[in-house]
């Protein structure tokens, strides 16, 4: 309980001692998916007071948009909302029924931003035919562009920059 002039604030912090699964790693105890390690930063000025508690080190859940930050070194760990910038954003991925032939050009890192899901796609440049289980494997023949995010696949349309999405 903090007092503020006339005010009495009550402020409830929740603290859990963290579980870990069978990697190791500790895992959110609302969604039971692995947190994220932040390691501590540089101390941040926020509303013009200096905020000590970044330069703790956290584990972050972005599926439930909070961390954790160890009480103390005593193996206990309180909950705290993450900021609204570093929560991520749904992006809705489009249907593949919408997509028209796209002019995409890779950047210097083989990478492109995927028309469906806004996320990077991988550059895959065409290579020879390879035999799989005995069977001529042709769907790396040709240049492409895969999104891992989304699964999406894009082939070059001829002899152009335009490419179009593929199902496989």
């Amino acid at each position: 309980m903090a007092v503020c002039g006339r005010e009495v604030l009550v402020m409830e912090m929740a603290i859990y001692p963290l579980e870990k699964n069978k990697k190791n790693h500790f895992i959110c105890p609302k969604c039971r998916r692995d947190l994220h390690f932040v390691s501590g930063g540089a101390v941040r000025i926020v509303a013009g007071r200096a905020d000590m508690s970044a330069v703790l080190p956290k584990y972050e859940c972005r599926h439930c948009g909070i961390y954790f930050q160890e009480v103390l070194g005593s193996g206990l760990f309180s909950e705290h909302d993450l900021p609204k910038a570093a929560k991520p954003a749904a992006k809705k991925i489009r249907s593949t029924g919408d997509l028209p032939p796209t002019e995409l050009h890779r950047d210097v890192n083989n990478h492109c931003v995927c028309p469906r899901c806004g996320e990077l796609m991988d550059y895959i440049e065409g290579q020879p035919v390879r035999l799989v289980d005995g069977k001529p494997d042709m769907d790396n023949v040709k240049d492409h562009f895969h999104c891992s995010h989304c699964e999406s696949m894009f082939r070059r349309i001829a002899n152009t920059h335009y490419f179009q999405w593929s199902e496989k």
